[in-house]
């Protein structure tokens, strides 16, 4: 299925466990540095630096972009370490999340609680997901270098919905 974002309550609802889809448009990229900090920002009562609400994060750090290229390597990481921000950014209106690895029980409950999915990228595969990337803007946490905020525009990303808004898991389906 191909998927144009942001995602829509509509879609969200539509898609399960074990889907596999073509993302294209805007995400934003953070890890647990990041995470951290948006933490911290809300925290303090500061406003975060994208608005969370209707996005899409991918638990990515690129590498840097070799002359000619819009983005270095550009895979997942292990989306359980940004599981202590998750569920306060999913309260706030993050849509989707893009990563690898099982999420906590707290996740998964927030995901049921506002209807938005988990999706699955494939570990080791960031040449080919870079590859899906036609622009890219560091937008926020500079100093973080891999680490920081970046703006991607992707086209056709392959995904696979690992988590649907109904809280089943490919992991875990008979």
């Amino acid at each position: 299925m191909d998927i144009t974002l942001p995602f829509t309550d509509e879609i969200i609802k539509k898609l399960r466990a074990g889907d596999r889809i073509r993302l294209s448009g805007v995400l934003y990229t953070a890890r647990d540095a990041a995470h951290k900090r948006m933490n911290e920002a809300l925290k303090k009562g500061e406003e975060l630096p994208f608005d969370v609400k209707g996005a899409t994060i991918y638990y990515a750090g690129p590498t840097p972009a070799k002359p000619g290229r819009v983005i270095g390597s550009c895979g997942p990481t292990t989306s359980g370490r940004m599981d202590a921000y998750t569920p306060n950014l999913l309260d706030l209106g993050l849509k989707a999340m893009i990563g690898k690895g099982q999420r906590s029980d707290e996740v998964v409950t927030a995901i049921k609680r506002n209807g938005v999915i988990y999706l699955g990228a494939i570990g080791g595969a960031g040449a080919l997901y870079s590859e899906c990337i036609t622009s890219m803007e560091v937008i926020a946490y500079e100093d973080l270098g891999p680490e920081s905020i970046k703006k991607l525009t992707v086209k056709d990303m392959p995904l696979t919905v690992i988590i649907d808004s109904c809280g089943n898991c490919l992991y875990h389906l008979d």
